[in-house]
């Protein structure tokens, strides 16, 4: 485990749709990429070039900056075996680290229980969006879901205050342990409960935040200072998770991956930044106990379908923070023809490893429970 910060605190950012690797780290030396992509192809010389065979999206200067500060480790042909081209389940295998049968436990759900098995704090598990990815569902696991820092609490829409209290008293007497009733209404109103105790201690957060760190007017970019303003009011949070949308081009890829990637780019070097300029409250910067981890479902096809690409396999994960070690991880997988898995790149590097790594060598526990196995981790903390 790294060893020069106190609780650790993991960001899990999923790029949904299956963000296309090929055009996100583009093997630009490689004949083979530009006679693929005759369409969606980026010209050599537009290419942010990590090496003489490498480089970034020109939509990624920001991340290009980091990378060369050694803040990114690229962690090349992350996939699965037997990859699975449905975005459902194939998220579904990322959440869940099961790729042979349909998981009912996720794996961060997994992670935050083992941060609080006593499910001391509601809010050691935050995500910033709508709905609660599979990825931190565990049965006894509270997560708070945020859709705006702002507004969120329980019954938000009565405005009148009066009515708004009594409401709430309500809500809290309908959720109040139940004897007799069994284990599932015992689940159901310690949900509500805790749902109540989150929306209390959260509501305090953006009072408490102060930054001179501007962020763009995007979901990525308010979700990533949601999660600042949050960290800074140090509430013990360890695992957040958000998501950026979009990502399956099957057309008008040249317009949409770039608007996304630079979106992305932007807010990820924003929270960087805002993040550098707080301390925590034993002087170091808060930087040094955050790091980003962004991933897709999978990868894009080799060739491109004239327009856009269609659902592929072989993708690429970024770790990104002050603890990383970065630098590119794992080799990118080959073009040749021979050794394409039914036009798509194959995956080299399970990412039930890469998760362990985060888990076992950056959060300190122990990553086979919470992966289902022991797998290679790449040392990129």
């Amino acid at each position: 485990m790294t060893s020069t910060t106190k609780d650790p605190i993991l960001v899990v950012i999923q790029l949904t749709g299956g963000n296309d690797y090929m055009n996100t780290v583009i093997p630009y030396a490689d004949g083979r990429y530009h006679d693929n992509r005759p369409t969606v192809g980026i010209p050599a010389d537009q290419v942010l070039h990590i090496d003489d065979q490498f480089g970034f999206n020109p939509a990624l200067p920001e991340i290009k900056t980091l990378y060369d500060a050694g803040k990114v480790a690229v962690i090349n042909g992350i996939g699965y075996p037997t990859p699975n081209r449905s975005h459902f389940r194939s998220m579904d295998i990322w959440h869940t680290c099961e790729p042979e049968k349909v998981g009912t436990e996720g794996w961060l759900g997994r992670v935050i229980r083992d941060l609080d098995p006593r499910a001391e704090n509601v809010l050691t598990g935050v995500n910033f969006g709508r709905g609660l990815p599979r990825a931190m569902a565990l049965t006894g696991v509270p997560v708070a879901s945020v859709a705006v820092l702002e507004t969120y609490g329980v019954l938000t829409g009565i405005v009148n205050e009066p009515e708004r209290s009594q409401a709430l008293d309500i809500f809290a007497r309908m959720y109040s342990p139940t004897v007799g009733l069994g284990a599932t209404m015992d689940y159901l109103g310690q949900t509500g409960l805790d749902a109540l105790k989150g929306a209390d201690i959260l509501k305090a957060a953006p009072d408490m935040y102060t930054s001179s760190v501007e962020y763009a007017e995007t979901g990525i970019a308010r979700n990533l200072q949601g999660i600042a303003k949050v960290l800074t009011a140090n509430l013990g949070t360890r695992v957040f998770y958000t998501q950026q949308g979009g990502y399956d081009t099957h057309a008008s890829e040249t317009d949409v991956q770039p608007k996304l990637l630079s979106e992305l780019s932007r807010a990820v070097s924003d929270f960087y930044a805002d993040l550098r300029e707080h301390d925590t409250a034993d002087g170091e910067p808060l930087s040094n106990r955050v790091v980003m981890f962004v991933f897709t479902e999978f990868g894009r096809r080799v060739r491109d379908n004239g327009s856009g690409t269609d659902h592929g396999s072989g993708g690429v994960a970024f770790a990104i923070g002050d603890p990383v070690r970065g630098g590119m991880y794992s080799e990118y997988p080959s073009l040749a023809e021979a050794d394409l898995v039914e036009g798509d790149l194959a995956f080299n590097t399970d990412f039930r490893g890469v998760y362990g790594a985060l888990v076992e060598q950056w959060l300190g526990l122990d990553a086979q429970p919470v992966v289902g196995g022991n797998f290679e981790q790449p040392g990129f903390v």
